[in-house]
C-alpha cells in the first residue's frame, strides 16, 4: 500500500513539474496594465484572466500553442509558443492596441436611424433564441471577491458607535472554485469544492457563482439588495422603448465581423444600462459587454455598478460565457468604499438545445470551429456497453454521457452545496488551481491576516477588542440595550434600553422592569441562553418575576428546545400589539392607556424542528393560572378635560363583559408550515433556507384542555397563506391571507380569543399590521377571514417627478381586510412614501366598516 502511494505521489509530482509557468503582463499602448483581460490556449480549456495590475499566470504543458489575449475594446492579438520538457517558466508580454471600428460610408438609413437600430432589432429578435440554446451545461466556475474600504465613520447616524478594528484597507478577500450546473428554463445547482477568507481560515466564503450568472438575453436583470425594480437589458423585447442606440463602428475578431453599439438611456432615471456592447454579425449574438449603472438609476448605497462580460464560441453552434467582472463605488452612511467581483469559467460541458443546429465535426484538430473555441465543450460519445456497476453510478450521479446533469439532479432543491473540507486547501493548492494571479496588495492583505489569525483569535487580542467596543453608548442604552460581550469564549450579557426597563401603565404605575440575557455560542455553532427578567410595580407594589431559557442543538434540521416560566404580567393579546415605551408616550402625554395587561403564574415548553426540507413545526405546552389585574393610578403629566383612563379591561364586541375569574388553563399547540420546492444551502455546520415560486402555507391549531385541574376546554384552527411577489419594473408585492374558527368553545377566557395586531397611535411598528383598527374591539370567538396587501412600487412613480426622484423617496401602497360577525366588512386603505432620509416611512391609511368611512390617519415607522 505504501508502495502504490509512493509511485502516486511521484506520478502527481512528475506531472506538476513537467508543466511549464506562462506567465506575463497585459498593457495598452501606454504601458499601463489592462485590469481582467483574458488570455487563452487557443482550441484548448486552459487560460486565465489578468489581475488589476494586468498581470496573468498559468501552467501549460509541453507541447506547441497559440496564446490569444484579447481585452473589450481591444484588439486580439495571438503568440505562437514551444515549451520544452525542461521549460520550466515562459514569460510573454503583450501589448494590445484599441481597436479601430470602421463606420459606413452611410451612417444614416432611409428612415433617419442610426445602424445600430437596424443591428439591434436583429439581436433583439433573436433573443430568446439565444437565450434557450443551451440546453443544460457544467462549468468550473473560480469567483474572487474584493471589498476595501476607503472612509470610515466614527459613528453612524451620529448615533451608533462603529466597532473598534474597523479601518480604511482591504475589508473582505475570498477566492472559491465550484461547480456550477445549468438547465434551461433557469435553474442552477451548484458545489462549492474550495473556499479561502483571507484572515479566517474557519470560515466559509460568500461567493456563489450563481449569483454572477447575469444573462442579457433575459428581458429584465434582477439586482436583489441593490435595486428592487432590477434593470431592463439592452437587448429586452421592450428595450426600445428606454434606450438610444449608436453604431460606433465595426471590426473584425476572430473571423467574426463585431459590432461596437453605445447604449444610452433615453430618460436617464429609468433602471437601465449605458455602456458598449458588441454585436456579432450574422448571428446577432452578444460578443462582449462593458455596461454600468449609476445613482441615476436609483440604486442604493453604491454610486457606480460597472458590468463587463466575454463570451467565446463552443461547439454545437453556441457561445458561452468565459468571464465577468462587476466593478462598484459605494458609500453610505460616513462608509466609502470600493470593490469588485470576478468570475472566470472553465471546464463547460455543454447540451445544446435541440431546435439548435448541430455544428459538423472538423475535419482535422485546425479546423476553424475547433481552433477557435476556448472551452473544451464534451460531444457525446459514440455508445459503449457499460457495467452494471457504471450504469448504477450514472444514475445515482444523473450524470449523462456527456458529462451535463440530467434533468433528474435539478430537481433537488439544494442549490449549494459547500464540501466539509473546502477551506482545507493549502496554498500550493491555490497556487495551482487559481486561474488569475493575486496583486501585490491582495498577496500582503493574505499574509498580514493569515499570520494575524492566530493572534486575533487569542485571547488577549480579543480582550482588547472587547474593551473598546463593550463601551456603553447612548444607542445601546436607550434603543437597542447595551451588550458586553467575551468574543473568546463566545459569550455575551445583555441588559434591556432604559425606555424598556423604566416604563408606566395606569395597572402597575412607575415599573421597573429588568431584563437581562446570557448567550453562550460553540465552535459548532450550537448555542444556548438564557434570560431571568425581574420587575415591580411602585403603584401596585407587585413583584414579579420569570426566567426564559433556549438551546439550539442542531442547525441542519433546525432544532431547539425551550422553556418559559415565572410569575408575570402579560398583555391579552400575547403578540405585544403596543410596546411598553409608546404605552408610556400616551399614558403620560395623551390620557390614553391603550394597555390592557393581566397577571399569570405558568410554565410553558416549546420545541422547533424542520420535519423534511420545507416542512417546520414548532410544539408548545403551557400551563397557566390567571386572574385580572386592575388600574391603580390614574397620574399623567397632561390632565386633559372630558378625559379619563379606561379600565383595565378590554372593549369587545361580542361579549359584555371581558373580565374573568382565578382559573387555571392548560393549553397545548402545534403550528405547521411549509414551503413546497424550497430551495436551500447546506454548509457543512448548517443549513439555510431559501424561497421558492410557491408560497408559505401554515396551518396552526390550538387546543384548551380540560382536566389537570384546567378550567379551559375549546378547539381553535387557522389556515393561513403568505408571500412575496416579484413584479419586475412595477415593483414587489407581500400578502398574507388567513381564515380560522373555534369549532368547540366549552369554555375559553378572552386572553384565548383571536386577537388582530391593531394600532390606535401615530407610530407604526409593523406595517404589515391593521393601522387604525382597535386592539381589542374585534378579537373573537368565532370564525374570521383576515388579509393584508402590501406592495412597493420601488420608486415606479415618483422617479419620473424631476424634483423628487433626487430624494430616493419611493412609493407603497396597502390594504388591510377583516371578516368577523362583529366587525363585518372591515377596510383599510393606505398610501405612502418609503426611504425618507433612507430609513423612515410615512403613510395615511382610511377605514371603512361596511362601505362607510370610519377613521383616518397618519402612520410613521421603520421603511428601508
Amino acid at each position: 500500500m505504501k508502495k502504490c502511494l509512493l509511485l502516486l505521489y511521484f506520478g502527481l509530482w512528475a506531472t506538476v513539474a513537467s508543466a511549464a509557468v506562462l506567465k506575463g503582463k497585459v498593457a495598452d499602448e501606454k504601458g499601463e496594465g489592462l485590469a481582467f483581460a483574458t488570455v487563452y490556449l487557443k482550441g484548448s480549456t486552459v487560460g486565465s484572466t489578468t489581475n488589476e495590475q494586468g498581470n496573468y499566470q498559468f501552467n501549460v504543458e509541453p507541447g506547441e500553442h497559440t496564446v490569444v489575449f484579447q481585452f473589450v475594446g481591444y484588439k486580439t492579438q495571438s503568440k505562437e509558443i514551444k515549451v520544452t520538457e525542461d521549460t520550466q517558466e515562459l514569460v510573454v508580454n503583450m501589448i494590445l492596441e484599441s481597436e479601430v471600428y470602421d463606420l459606413n460610408e452611410v451612417r444614416v438609413s432611409l428612415s433617419g436611424k442610426d445602424p445600430a437600430y437596424g443591428i439591434m432589432q436583429q439581436a433583439i429578435a433573436k433573443r430568446n433564441y439565444h437565450l434557450k440554446e443551451v440546453e443544460a451545461y457544467t462549468a468550473q466556475v473560480y469567483v474572487k471577491g474584493l471589498q476595501r474600504l476607503i472612509n470610515v465613520p466614527k459613528r453612524v447616524l451620529g448615533i451608533m458607535k462603529v466597532p473598534a478594528g474597523l479601518k480604511p484597507g482591504i475589508l473582505y478577500l475570498s477566492e472559491s472554485v465550484s461547480e456550477l450546473s445549468f438547465m434551461q428554463p433557469n435553474k442552477y445547482r451548484e458545489r462549492m469544492i474550495s473556499s479561502k477568507v483571507s484572515g479566517n481560515s474557519r470560515t466559509f466564503s460568500f461567493n456563489q457563482a450563481s449569483d454572477f450568472s447575469l444573462n442579457f438575453y433575459q428581458n429584465l436583470i434582477k439586482a436583489n439588495g441593490i435595486n428592487e425594480r432590477g434593470f431592463i437589458s439592452p437587448l429586452a423585447a421592450n428595450a426600445m422603448l428606454f434606450y438610444r442606440y449608436e453604431l460606433v463602428g465595426s471590426s473584425q475578431n476572430n473571423g467574426n465581423l463585431v459590432h461596437r453599439i453605445k447604449v444610452t438611456p433615453i430618460r436617464k432615471h429609468d433602471p437601465v444600462f449605458t455602456g458598449y456592447i458588441y454585436i456579432v454579425e450574422g448571428s446577432w449574438r452578444l460578443h462582449s459587454l462593458n455596461l454600468y449603472v449609476t445613482k441615476n438609476q436609483q440604486i442604493e448605497f453604491v454610486d457606480t455598478i460597472r458590468v463587463t462580460q466575454q463570451f467565446t464560441p463552443a461547439p454545437g453552434n453556441v457561445w458561452v460565457l468565459q468571464s465577468q467582472k462587476f466593478t462598484f463605488d459605494l458609500e453610505g452612511y460616513g462608509f466609502k468604499g470600493t470593490g469588485y467581483y470576478m468570475a472566470v469559467y472553465s471546464k463547460y460541458r455543454i447540451r445544446p438545445a435541440s431546435f439548435v443546429p448541430q455544428s459538423p465535426a472538423p475535419a482535422t484538430p485546425a479546423a476553424p470551429a475547433e481552433a477557435e473555441n476556448p472551452v473544451a465543450v464534451a460531444k457525446p460519445a459514440a455508445p459503449k456497453k457499460q457495467t452494471r456497476k457504471e450504469r448504477k453510478t450514472e444514475k445515482q450521479q444523473s450524470i449523462a454521457p456527456d458529462g451535463v446533469p440530467e434533468p433528474e439532479y435539478f430537481k433537488k432543491k439544494e442549490i449549494l452545496l459547500i464540501e466539509p473540507s473546502s477551506n482545507y486547501r493549502d496554498s500550493a493548492y491555490w497556487a495551482e488551481i487559481r486561474p488569475v494571479p493575486l496583486t501585490v496588495e491582495e498577496v500582503e492583505d493574505y499574509r498580514e491576516k493569515d499570520s494575524l489569525q492566530v493572534i486575533k483569535e487569542s485571547k488577549p487580542y480579543r480582550d482588547s477588542l472587547d474593551k473598546l467596543n463593550n463601551k456603553p453608548s447612548f444607542t445601546n442604552l436607550f434603543i437597542g440595550g447595551y451588550s458586553y460581550r467575551d468574543s473568546y469564549e463566545r459569550t455575551s450579557f445583555n441588559i434591556e434600553p432604559i425606555t424598556r426597563i423604566w416604563q408606566y401603565n395606569t395597572v402597575e404605575g412607575l415599573v421597573a422592569n429588568l431584563g437581562l440575557g446570557y448567550r453562550k455560542r460553540f465552535e459548532d455553532r450550537r448555542s444556548y441562553s438564557i434570560t431571568p427578567t425581574i420587575r415591580y410595580g411602585f403603584k401596585n407594589k407587585e413583584l414579579q418575576a420569570k426566567v426564559a431559557a433556549s438551546y439550539n442543538f442542531d442547525l441542519i434540521k433546525r432544532r431547539s428546545v425551550g422553556f418559559e416560566g415565572g410569575r408575570f404580567v402579560s398583555q391579552f393579546n400575547a403578540a405585544e400589539p403596543i410596546t411598553p415605551f409608546i404605552n408610556t408616550v400616551y399614558t403620560l402625554l395623551m390620557e390614553e392607556n391603550y394597555l390592557k395587561l393581566y397577571q399569570k403564574e405558568y410554565l410553558r415548553f416549546t420545541h422547533n424542528r424542520e420535519l423534511v426540507n420545507g416542512l417546520s413545526a414548532s410544539f408548545m405546552v403551557d400551563y397557566a393560572q390567571r386572574h385580572m389585574m386592575h388600574n391603580h393610578t390614574s397620574y399623567t403629566w397632561r390632565d386633559r378635560e372630558n378625559k379619563e383612563f379606561t379600565p383595565n379591561q378590554p372593549v369587545n364586541a361580542e361579549v359584555e363583559s371581558t373580565a374573568f375569574p382565578r382559573h387555571q388553563a392548560l393549553t397545548t399547540a402545534v403550528l405547521l408550515s411549509y414551503r413546497p420546492g424550497a430551495e436551500y444551502i447546506s454548509h457543512p455546520d448548517r443549513k439555510i433556507n431559501l424561497g421558492s415560486k410557491w408560497p408559505v402555507l401554515s396551518l396552526y391549531y390550538r387546543k384548551g384542555i380540560s382536566g389537570l385541574g384546567s378550567d379551559v376546554d375549546y378547539d381553535f384552527m387557522s389556515f393561513s397563506v403568505r408571500d412575496d411577489l416579484q413584479l419586475g419594473l412595477l415593483g414587489t408585492s407581500s400578502y398574507n391571507v388567513s381564515v380560522g374558527t373555534f369549532w368547540r368553545k366549552e369554555q375559553l377566557y378572552f386572553m384565548d380569543f383571536r386577537h388582530f395586531e391593531g394600532n390606535r397611535t401615530i407610530l407604526a411598528g409593523n406595517f404589515s399590521g391593521f393601522q387604525l383598527l382597535d386592539y381589542y374591539r374585534y378579537s373573537t370567538k368565532d370564525t374570521y377571514v383576515e388579509a393584508h396587501y402590501n406592495h412597493h412600487f420601488n420608486g415606479f412613480i415618483l422617479n419620473k417627478i424631476p424634483l423628487l426622484r433626487k430624494l430616493k423617496w419611493q412609493e407603497v401602497g396597502s390594504v388591510n381586510y377583516l371578516h368577523t360577525h362583529a366587525a363585518g366588512h372591515y377596510l383599510e386603505l393606505g398610501v405612502g412614501i418609503e426611504h425618507l432620509f433612507k430609513v423612515i416611512r410615512v403613510d395615511f391609511f382610511t377605514g371603512f366598516q361596511e362601505r362607510q368611512k370610519i377613521s383616518s390617519g397618519f402612520r410613521i415607522g421603520y421603511g428601508f
